[in-house]
């Protein structure tokens, strides 16, 4: 459950909406997919040719009305489907650009959500954002990845998946294990639809693809804002292009030895201390809340809840996986604090799931399972998964330590134990060449710290900025005055925090305040 929906959360809370817009429909069948790719085909051509030929956008009219009010352009580029084969046709990334507003340029500024699979077409808005003004200077650019959002084909396997009422996550017995077994199977059989596109959905794929926006654009350099999973396609990239970077901003890194079971093996154990944070803020205001007195106490009563739930669901959908998911939110963002703690609040003092159901909505997104596809097909295909025995182990002994987000993690990724798709290598990230800005909370659950730390050592022309105490995910441009200089001074001049000696963050800034409800 690496990144989800919640960093679309984050990002737009800087950009004062809840969500981000998609354009296009989901691609739904077999038949769809298979146009989608044969209508972008080009003839096919020798190795040499197709290296030589470079990819086109034309800029047109954005559907998205946040882009058009801003004086945005969408247009799409080709890239290959397989990198290794040009023969295998081309596939169409969804691109979005806002001009620089300033006598000089600095060139263009690319921007990904992470997700993995997350749209990202109106993340060219965060120009806007910037601190003191900085992202002027750039054009922005915003894409929805290969098989995300506008881009074609976009993956879709299942799209009610996340139905209501699903089986609870934490399983009572061996047959509540089968059964989600069972649709974890179903699931990734969904996908076999897409054949030789799944082979093809790796982080190098993803920066290849960047590259080849990179071309389109006429550029010689670019520059990478990139969130979570977007931190590890900026790595990926400084380590396959290293002399096509100009700036590079990675904010909550990923930890490139972890790819990718590892990682969320890492998220179970973080995913607890980022909760008891939450149900401490949430006793701290048991006068608004009347959830519990302490951590420990509203702890016991969300497990209670989940119980009740798993007898009987609320409203014949909320049951304890809905539930769960409604609620996980919190984890990732203090900003999300109010309304989380406020939606328990109303079903366990007054009996009212609507708040509850709202949230579950629009996390899960039923009905549309493009980001949750987008996913698994880099995940799954992206590293080695080990056997179900070794899951369910790993399963069990965490859930002793974190038993909020332990099984929902593991059914989330289970898909990968029948992925379709041969896995990959991932690559050994290198980035001694590019001077990066790196941004890590030190309590961020979704990528903990250590990844942050890890990659300031294989960038050792970077710095490290580390909002002390922070339990935010991807909070940049926000994260406090402190955040915001080091970023206006990065675009503006380039100009990094003093590099400090030993494994450590080079600037310490002060969380922000905890919301009030």
């Amino acid at each position: 459950m690496f990144f989800r929906r919640l960093l679309i959360m984050s990002l737009t809370t800087s950009l004062g909406a809840l969500t981000l817009g998609v354009t296009g429909a989901v691609v739904g069948a077999v038949t769809d997919s298979e146009l989608a790719v044969r209508a972008e085909r080009a003839p096919a051509a020798s190795g040499a040719s197709a290296q030589k030929a470079s990819p086109r956008i034309d800029w047109q009219r954005c559907r998205s009305r946040a882009l058009r009010r801003a004086g945005g352009q969408c247009g799409r580029v080709r890239v290959p489907m397989d990198y290794d084969d040009p023969s295998a046709g081309k596939i169409s990334l969804a691109v979005s650009r806002l001009r620089h507003t300033t006598t000089r340029s600095q060139g263009v500024m690319l921007v990904n959500p992470g997700g993995p699979g997350a749209p990202g077409l109106e993340l060219a808005l965060l120009k806007r954002t910037m601190p003191r003004n900085s992202g002027r200077s750039f054009d922005w650019i915003g894409f929805d990845p290969r098989g995300a959002g506008a881009s074609r084909p976009a993956l879709s396997c299942r799209p009610w998946y996340f139905h209501a009422d699903r089986p609870a996550y934490v399983p009572r017995n061996e047959a509540d294990e089968r059964e989600w077994l069972r649709r974890s199977r179903h699931y990734a059989r969904g996908c076999a639809k897409y054949g030789r596109l799944l082979d093809n959905m790796t982080t190098a794929d993803m920066a290849r693809d960047v590259d080849q926006i990179r071309r389109a654009l006429r550029q010689e350099r670019i520059s990478w804002y990139g969130y979570s999973y977007g931190t590890y396609i900026g790595q990926v990239y400084a380590t396959l292009f290293p002399h096509r970077v100009k700036r590079m901003v990675l904010d909550s890194n990923v930890d490139p030895r972890n790819v990718w079971y590892e990682a969320n093996l890492e998220q179970n154990r973080a995913f607890q201390p980022a909760f008891t944070k939450f149900f401490a803020w949430v006793a701290t205001h048991r006068s608004t809340y009347h959830l519990g007195r302490s951590a420990r106490q509203v702890q016991r009563t969300y497990l209670r809840v989940r119980r009740q739930l798993d007898r009987r669901p609320a409203a014949g959908r909320l049951g304890p996986s809905e539930f769960d998911d409604a609620a996980l939110v919190a984890a990732y963002a203090p900003t999300a604090w109010p309304v989380v703690g406020a939606a328990l609040a109303a079903w366990v003092n007054q009996g009212n799931p609507r708040p509850l159901l709202g949230l579950w909505r629009w996390w899960d997104t039923p009905g549309d399972d493009n980001l949750f596809a987008g996913y698994l097909a880099v995940f799954c295909t992206e590293g080695t998964w080990p056997n179900w025995e070794q899951t369910r182990a790993d399963a069990r002994r965490l859930h002793r330590v974190s038993p909020i987000i332990t099984w929902a993690n593991t059914w989330f990724n289970a898909p990968c134990l029948f992925w379709p798709a041969e896995s990959t290598a991932p690559v050994d990230v290198d980035g001694h060449q590019v001077r990066a800005l790196l941004i890590g909370q030190t309590e961020d659950a979704a990528t903990p710290f250590q990844g942050s730390l890890e990659t300031r050592g294989r960038f050792p022309k970077s710095a490290l900025v580390a909002v002390r105490g922070g339990y935010a995910h991807a909070a940049s441009p926000g994260g406090g005055r402190c955040v915001r200089r080091a970023i206006a001074a990065y675009l503006e001049k380039g100009v990094l925090p003093p590099r400090e000696p030993g494994r450590r963050a080079d600037l310490l800034c002060p969380a922000p305040r905890l919301p009030t409800p």
